[in-house]
């Protein structure tokens, strides 16, 4: 075994995307901070009014950004994988199709291509078998949310079918 550089006394530099990340999640704190320091002017009669719940959630956000700077300095991150565009545009296309198709094609059609582009991502590349089988599922969410719950959903030819 040769002396020198091994892994263990090796220093790893500080990781920039975990660095992102916790800049990213100081922001998001200090945006709720922001929006919680309006909240606060509304009077309740007791201690916890509408500004209590966001403040909690932006203190544990502040903790994360703080925990994660720490870790990116510390070089504790394990080494990630190289990552894969295909499966992110697969994706990132059936929540584009879901958003334009939503209102003209309605919520089942919709979001039975997002599911389909989704498994597609995920490896399942068979649209023919996936886009109907999505479609079935989100038909069936559509009829237990409009029908049973009386909440309303974007309706398109399919919905009107059934209702």
């Amino acid at each position: 075994m040769s002396k020198g550089n091994t892994p263990l006394t090796q220093k790893r530099r500080p990781d920039r995307a975990a660095l992102f990340i916790a800049a990213f999640l100081a922001a998001l704190a200090g945006l709720i901070f922001w929006d919680t320091s309006r909240l606060a002017t509304i009077v309740s009669y007791s201690g916890i009014g509408p500004a209590t719940i966001p403040f909690v959630i932006a203190c544990g956000l502040l903790f994360l950004a703080a925990w994660t700077v720490f870790e990116a300095l510390r070089g504790d991150f394990p080494v990630r994988d190289r990552q894969e565009f295909g499966p992110v545009i697969w994706i990132v296309g059936g929540l584009a199709a879901q958003m334009l198709l939503l209102k003209p094609l309605g919520f089942s059609v919709a979001t039975g291509l997002l599911f389909a582009l989704t498994a597609a991502g995920f490896g399942k590349r068979k649209l023919w078998f996936t886009i109907p089988i999505g479609i079935a599922i989100c038909l069936g969410v559509w009829l237990i949310f409009a029908g049973l719950l009386q909440l309303s959903l974007p309706a398109g030819p399919l919905e009107h079918l059934f209702w």
